[in-house]
This record gives structure tokens, sequence and C-alpha cells, in this order.
């Protein structure tokens, strides 16, 4: 799945590969090259950060404890359907309202019924929107960003996607957040 994204105030394209198990993001960050691993319980995660210019290769392994502390800042959402339809890159999508039970905070996201995909990463809050999202909010560390799916295509995923290669350092997510100034 590739998608388009801004964080930060620059313009992002993400891809993401996953099989019925886990799922992994990649996307470049200045020249830092990034990929996050997550199961499909959202029960393990690492961050694998690859910066050839400054020869960095760190993978921060998420304990389940820092897990949980992530997944308790997510928000739960109530949906509403809506009536509204529009096609976004090609797939026929239905606006719902999402609205935050914890904040009261609403979100228009566009969910379609034209492919049937994994509930994987940030998606699990879109669970029961009644589609796949297309158009929605992803959220991290209490942040939100806007997301829209660009393709989705099946294909061979490329050999190591899901594994922390050998030469980087395992580190903590405590020493990552040290390293990129607590973000």
């Amino acid at each position: 799945m590739t998608i388009s994204s801004n964080m930060m105030g620059q313009n992002i394209e993400i891809k993401t590969y996953f099989r019925s198990d886990s799922s992994a993001t990649a996307f470049n960050s200045g020249p830092a090259a990034i990929k996050v691993l997550t199961d499909k319980d959202a029960k393990s995660m690492a961050i694998l950060v690859d910066v050839p210019v400054a020869s960095i290769k760190k993978a921060a392994i998420a304990t389940p404890a820092e897990i949980e502390e992530q997944q308790a800042k997510l928000p739960v959402f109530q949906f509403t359907p809506g009536t509204e339809t529009k096609v976004i890159n090609g797939f026929n999508c239905k606006k719902v309202t999402a609205k935050d039970t914890k904040t009261g905070k609403t979100y228009d996201i566009w969910v379609t019924n034209d492919v049937v995909l994994p509930q994987i990463g940030g998606a699990k809050v879109y669970a029961n929107a009644g589609g796949v999202p297309i158009q929605y909010a992803t959220f991290q560390n209490g942040q939100s960003a806007e997301v829209t799916v660009k393709s989705i295509v099946e294909q061979k995923v490329p050999a190591g996607t899901f594994g922390i290669p050998a030469d980087f350092d395992k580190i903590s997510l405590d020493d990552l957040k040290a390293m990129s100034g607590g973000n």
C-alpha cells in the first residue's frame, strides 16, 4: 500500500507491506530511512532507523509496557456513517464521522468496501468504521497526521522486509527518543 501524508511540514510517501501476521511501514525523513515493524495484534513493535550519511543503524525494540503506553494514547472512536460519497484514487468511498470518546474531537474519514485488508497498524482504530480507511487521520504520541491511500497492489514483498538486519544495533525506545531530541 502506498500512502501520502504530511508530517512536520514535510510531504511523505509511506509504503506499508503487510501479511496476515505483521506489517512493515517504511518512509524517509530527511536523510533517515525509517521502518516500523509490528505484529497484527500490536503486541510487538520495532522502529528501525538507518542514516547512511552518519553511519547509524539502530533498531529500537518496544517493551510491552511501552506498547501499552502508546496504545493508551490512541483515540477510541464511535462511528457515524454519512451519505456523502466520492472517489479517492480510484476507490469508491463513503464518508464516516469518527468521534473520539475520550476527547470529543471528531474526524471525517473516508472508507471503501472495494478492497478487504487485514486490520494492521494505525488503521486498527478504524476497525469498526464500516470499511477500509482510504483518507483518515493517523495518531502517534498525541499528534495526528492526515493520510491518503494512493494505491494498493498485490506484490511479492522484498526479502528481509519483516526482519531486523544483523548489522543494526538494538536499543530501547527511550534511547531512540533521546537520539531524536525526545520525539
